[in-house]
């Protein structure tokens, strides 16, 4: 499986934020995120090739998280997360809830991509994929029925909340403590800003607002 970064740090967003954890960050993507935050892992993938083994065997912490990128795209991740469940570790998957796997994982992350996340059409026919590939309603009701999870919407503009409270009641049984809600950026101060006109939009429909913590440690850097 081809690796884009393995990293120990903590937990900079949703439920477990602040938890020590080591990141196995995949190199591939079937979207195409206008404003993703890891283009060397979707865009422009790079990184070697890495057995199951070797990845595990770098693993610091009582925590991972298995991110990318999109790692329900590989089939590696299936005997790397029953290894990870082998050694007494706690998983999260971070996932865009578009392909189903049935794994070990203590919590499914997904973040479903709003419509802002489309490319232009300078993007080719990354634009079209992504626009027809980026919500899968069977798949996302598989995994919330299955999995402990929560749900982490970036969002851009007040309008995003009509968006997102049509996607829950589409998907059905969502409780409003597992939506988590995140400003959009890479910029620290920037996300901060923004979070603060989220506030009572969240408030009012129960919803979480989650920081970006790592943002603030350490800005937009790999590794953290």
């Amino acid at each position: 499986m081809r690796i884009a970064e393995v990293f120990a740090s903590i937990q900079g967003e949703g439920q477990w934020v602040g938890v020590p954890s080591t990141f196995i960050r995949v190199s591939g993507c079937n979207l195409r995120c206008v404003w993703c935050d890891t283009p060397y892992a979707s865009w422009r993938p790079e990184g070697p090739v890495v057995e199951v083994t070797a990845l595990a065997d770098r693993v610091t912490t009582d925590h991972v998280v298995l991110t990318g990128g999109e790692p329900m795209l590989f089939d590696a991740i299936e005997p790397l997360a029953g290894l990870l469940r082998e050694r007494g570790k706690t998983i999260t998957i971070e996932t865009a809830g578009t392909i189903y796997r049935a794994l070990p994982c203590d919590l499914m992350s997904l973040s479903p991509k709003l419509a802002h996340s489309t490319p232009g059409p300078e993007a080719g026919d990354w634009s079209l994929r992504h626009e027809r590939d980026r919500i899968n309603l069977d798949v996302l009701r598989r995994l919330t029925r299955e999995y402990p999870h929560q749900l982490k919407f970036v969002v851009r503009e007040p309008g995003d909340f009509d968006e997102i409270e049509a996607l829950l009641e589409q998907i059905g049984g969502i409780a409003p403590g597992n939506v988590m809600v995140m400003a959009e950026g890479t910029d620290a101060d920037a996300v901060r800003l923004a979070m603060r006109g989220l506030v009572n939009s969240c408030m009012s429909r129960r919803w979480r607002l989650t920081p970006r913590l790592h943002l603030d440690l350490f800005g937009n850097t790999r590794g953290t």
